[in-house]
């Protein structure tokens, strides 16, 4: 689903600085990957590279048979509209929209009718268990709550990579838990190939793979073994 093949990344300033030195890697269809390392190790600059929000200085990424380093900008934000699912640390939702607003709001950017749009949001919001939340605003919602809403959001077209950017750092513990074993059953449930990013170890070690980066480098890379 994912091949990432000598992707390096440099940013261009007063110095340049190389994010990622030649990662290689390939993520299978439906696995539950954590991307793990320390500040400034490449994580989200990695992230950014798979979600098409970025491109590489060299290298081949592939994502669902795209070649991510090959397209354009207008390339690049298909395959960011058609195949990949984004959440965010801190939700991204806009304060002004109910939570089926919301979520309906990427289906209505990709010209699906009101009503269409507003019954798959609901679904969805049912799906993350927010069935009597669908009128409220965020502000309106707990940190848990918000970021159900935003996950429900980035499933919107059911694509089959999901990408999660620390996903649980903006909440508190319990609430952090319930969050990524939701994660977890969407997971299951849907099928989806899952790249989630975190600082938490104990996160990072729920997931059947765990990949490490430091210095812009792949140091390890860990299958556990699942019943």
């Amino acid at each position: 689903m994912i091949i990432l093949e000598d992707i390096v990344k440099e940013f261009d300033g007063k110095q340049k600085v190389q994010a990622l030195a030649g990662v290689s890697l390939h993520i299978r269809k439906g696995e539950l990957v954590s991307l793990i390392g320390p500040s400034g190790s490449g994580k989200s600059t990695l992230l950014n590279l798979i979600g098409a929000l970025d491109r590489p200085t060299s290298g081949s990424l592939i994502v669902d048979g795209s070649d991510l380093s090959k397209l354009d900008d207008d390339g690049r934000t298909l395959v960011r509209r058609d195949k990949i699912g984004f959440i965010f640390q801190f939700f991204n939702l806009l304060p002004s929209l109910t939570c089926l607003e919301n979520v309906a709001l990427p289906l209505h950017l990709r010209g699906w009718k009101r009503s269409e749009a507003r019954s798959r949001a609901s679904e969805l919001l049912d799906l993350v268990g927010l069935t009597k939340r669908t009128a409220h605003l965020p502000d309106e919602l707990s940190g848990g709550e918000r970021q159900r809403v935003a996950i429900a959001r980035a499933l919107s077209v059911y694509p089959p990579v999901l990408l999660a950017d620390e996903p649980t750092g903006n909440l508190d513990s319990h609430t952090g838990a319930d969050i990524l074993a939701l994660i977890h059953d969407l997971h299951q449930r849907l099928g989806a190939t899952v790249l989630m990013v975190t600082h938490d170890k104990s996160v990072a070690e729920s997931c059947p793979r765990t990949i490490a980066l430091r210095d812009g480098k792949v140091v390890d890379d860990l299958v556990r073994q699942t019943v």
